[in-house]
């Protein structure tokens, strides 16, 4: 007699996704850019339009498209310099930063 215990589904889930292998292409500029603007356009992540394109299942959608930067303590002391704060108010220099990307889009 084997001692498995069944995982609950939504572990069961975890552990499939946890065996997938992410696989990077090296590609041209064009192709890149190419099916980087589709993916805006269609409001879906790179990964996904190229799931897509290969006709593969793509089971989620962004819970919360966002942007992303990595900031280092000497870019947080810059930034806080040109907002006149202190580089420890990281909070207020993240609204800070929102709000010039949001100008930089109207314009």
């Amino acid at each position: 007699m084997t001692n498995e215990r069944k995982l609950p589904e939504k572990w069961a889930k975890s552990a499939k996704a946890a065996k997938a292998v992410q696989v990077a292409f090296d590609m041209d500029e064009q192709v890149q850019y190419c099916i980087r603007k589709k993916a805006l356009d269609e409001g879906i992540s790179p990964s996904d339009q190229i799931r897509h394109i290969l006709e593969l299942p793509v089971t989620r959608k962004p819970k919360r498209p966002r942007l992303t930067v990595s900031l280092s303590p000497e870019d947080y002391q810059q930034l806080a310099m040109r907002y006149g704060l202190e580089p420890e108010q990281q909070l207020e220099i993240k609204r800070r930063v929102m709000e010039e990307l949001a100008t930089f889009s109207t314009q």
